[in-house]
C-alpha cells in the first residue's frame, strides 16, 4: 500500500479518489525549446511523497533538477541543462566538460574513464568521461500498479563507443514509487568488444542549497580520510563541516576509506536547522555497496555561486586513468562481461530520521568486536 498525504491507502481506495493516477503521481515526456537545451528530451517523475525529478533522456539518462516539496535538492551549475550536441570533451585542454556540467542530483562520469583530464597512453582523456553526454535510445517512462504499489520506472541504453577503442554500452534502470522519496538507480556496464576495456565509473552526487548551508554537515561512517592536495589537507579538521559561501574558496576534495566489513554505506548531507512540514532537519542520502563502489570522494566546494557539496560513490579516485594504471587499481572489464551498481538516493526529513542515520553511522565507524 502507498502512504499519501498522511493516509495509508489501497489501490482500490486511490482509484476511488481520482480520475487518473497522474493526478498525484507519474511520469511524462517532454522535448524542451530554445536555448542550449532546446531539443532536449527530458523525462519527468513526481511520486505523490513531495519527490519530484527530471532525468535528461539525451544526457546519459542523468537526473538534473530535483525537488522535495518545494526545496531544490540539488545544486544546479551557471550552465544549466546542455543538449550533447554543444560537448566536447577534448576543448580547453580536456575541461571542455565543465561546458555542460550542469550539476543536477546525479551526474555520471565513466565509462571507460573519470576523473582528472590527461594523458593516459596516446590519447588525451578529458575530464569525467562522455558518459553523462551521450543520448540514451529505447527509452521508457511508464508507471505500472504491481499490487498496491504504483510503480514508476525510467530505462534506456547508452553507448560509449569509436572505431578501434570501446565499445562499452550502459543499460539503466529506475525506479520509485506512489508515495516514495526514494529513487533506486541499477545500471549494468557490458563490454561489447572483442578485446579487454578500462572501465572508470563514478556517480557525481551533486546536494545544493537550501540543504547545503550552514551548519549542514556530511555524515558518512568512513575509517579514514584523506585529502587530495595541500588545499584539501588545509581543511582537512572539518571536512564535513559546512558554512556559508565564501568568495574565493577553493574546492577541496577528500578520499574516504572503509573497513573491509563495511559492505553497505550510506552517506547523508545533513542540515539539521532548515523546518521542513513542521518538521526540523531536511537531509539527502545515498547508499551503495562497497563491493561495487569501493571508493567514496567527498567535492567540497563552497564558493559564492558554486555552492555545492558533491557525494561520489565510485570504481576508481579522480586523479585520472594514468594515476589508476600506475597504481594498478584501473578496473578492466572482459570481452561480454558485465558490471552491475546499485545506488538509492532518498530524503530524511526530521529529527527522527537524521538521528537514526546518525546511530546507524555511529556504529558502523566503530571497530567490529573480534
Amino acid at each position: 500500500m502507498a502512504t499519501v498525504f498522511n493516509q495509508t491507502l489501497t489501490r482500490e481506495q486511490i482509484i476511488a479518489r481520482v480520475g487518473d493516477i497522474r493526478q498525484i503521481a507519474g511520469v511524462r515526456t517532454v522535448r524542451r525549446e530554445g536555448g542550449p537545451d532546446g531539443g532536449l528530451r527530458v523525462i519527468e517523475v513526481y511520486t505523490g511523497s513531495g519527490l519530484e525529478f527530471d532525468v535528461l533522456a539525451d544526457r546519459g539518462l542523468d537526473i538534473s533538477s530535483a525537488r522535495y516539496c518545494g526545496r531544490s535538492l540539488a545544486w544546479q551549475s551557471s550552465t544549466g541543462d546542455v543538449h550533447p550536441a554543444y560537448f566536447n570533451s577534448e576543448a580547453e585542454n580536456g575541461l571542455g566538460w565543465l561546458r555542460s556540467f550542469q550539476g543536477g542530483l546525479l551526474t555520471t562520469c565513466g565509462m571507460s574513464y573519470a576523473g582528472a583530464a590527461g594523458q593516459d597512453g596516446d590519447r588525451l582523456l578529458g575530464l569525467h568521461g562522455r558518459v553523462s553526454n551521450l543520448p540514451a535510445y529505447g527509452t521508457v517512462g511508464e508507471g505500472n500498479w504491481v499490487g498496491n504499489d504504483y510503480l514508476i520506472t525510467v530505462r534506456g541504453k547508452v553507448r560509449e563507443t569509436t572505431v578501434f577503442g570501446e565499445n562499452l554500452e550502459l543499460t539503466r534502470t529506475i525506479t520509485t514509487r506512489l508515495g516514495s522519496r526514494t529513487i533506486h538507480l541499477h545500471d549494468a556496464v557490458e563490454n561489447l568488444s572483442h578485446k579487454p576495456a578500462e572501465h572508470m565509473f563514478l556517480y557525481h552526487i551533486n546536494i545544493g542549497y537550501p540543504v547545503v548551508d550552514e551548519s549542514a554537515e556530511l555524515c558518512v561512517p568512513s575509517s579514514a580520510t584523506h585529502p587530495r592536495d595541500a588545499e584539501a589537507a588545509d581543511g582537512l579538521a572539518t571536512w564535513n563541516e559546512l558554512h556559508a559561501p565564501r568568495s574565493g574558496y577553493s574546492e577541496k576534495c577528500y578520499f574516504h576509506s572503509f573497513r573491509p566489513d563495511q559492505k553497505s554505506v550510506t552517506a547523508a548531507v545533513i542540515n539539521g536547522n532548515h523546518v521542513i512540514n513542521g518538521s526540523r532537519g531536511l537531509g539527502v542520502f545515498c547508499r551503495f555497496s562497497t563491493e561495487e563502489f569501493p571508493r567514496f570522494i567527498q567535492w567540497k566546494m563552497l564558493d559564492s555561486g558554486t555552492y555545492v557539496l558533491g557525494i561520489e560513490p565510485a570504481n576508481c579516485l579522480v586523479l585520472g586513468r594514468a594515476r589508476e594504471r600506475e597504481a594498478g587499481t584501473l578496473s578492466i572489464l572482459a570481452p561480454g562481461e558485465t558490471r552491475h551498481y546499485h545506488v538509492d538516493i532518498g530524503i530524511l526529513e526530521g529529527e527522527n530520521e537524521i538521528g537514526q542515520l546518525k546511530a546507524m553511522n555511529t556504529r558502523a565507524e566503530e571497530a567490529p568486536t573480534p
